[in-house]
């Protein structure tokens, strides 16, 4: 399935579940409703910080609108084949990220992602109505992380934990591209006191 008509069938199931109106979610993401309206038909290749503030105002990890949740005759599969694992270039970094999900319903989500070498991208949004935590394993090269005030330069074989609810920037200080995996899980939010 084309990447991009998949993200607009998950935003607009999404919408739908939580019965907002275009304009409620453009209201509570910050995106226009006419750039909605253009990913929910699949005319548009939104970024990943638009995403973002999709994911984040439908309660959900950006991950989730990778998903292929189009209902199937029998039991979704345990198995995700490389092939048919969705495969996403974010147009403004070109950073690529590859769902590694199988179908089957599991809490946990991998992704594989491949940075461009001197990118950065900035996530602002935090998931409404989720507490989503994520796991990053530095495959290779090198790759700054900020979290909030706090930032980590990361080499091949270190890994990160975090939750998603503080500003993230993600930054390849070198030449060499980096590749790393994202382990992420969420649940619904818990109130703190």
């Amino acid at each position: 399935m084309d990447i991009n008509l998949l993200i607009a069938r998950r935003v607009r199931e999404l919408r739908d579940a939580h019965s907002l109106s275009l304009d409620a979610l453009a209201a509570r993401s910050t995106v226009s409703r006419s750039t909605i309206s253009s990913i929910e038909r699949g005319e548009s290749s939104p970024t990943a910080a638009v995403l973002d503030k999709l994911a984040s105002a439908l309660g959900v990890a950006l991950a989730s609108l990778f998903e292929d949740k189009s209902a199937p005759a029998q039991q979704p599969s345990p198995v995700a084949r490389v092939d048919q694992q969705p495969v996403w270039t974010d147009p403004a970094s070109g950073y690529t990220r590859r769902s590694l999900s199988p179908p089957a319903p599991s809490p946990i989500q991998l992704v594989d992602v491949i940075f461009p070498p001197g990118q950065r991208v900035a996530y602002d949004s935090t998931p409404h109505g989720a507490d989503i935590h994520q796991q990053i394993w530095i495959i290779g090269g090198t790759m700054d992380i900020g979290v909030g005030e706090q930032q980590w330069r990361l080499h091949a074989g270190d890994t990160l934990v975090m939750r998603l609810e503080r500003h993230i920037v993600y930054f390849n200080p070198t030449a060499e591209r980096a590749r790393y995996l994202v382990a992420l899980t969420s649940q619904p939010a818990t109130r703190r006191n």
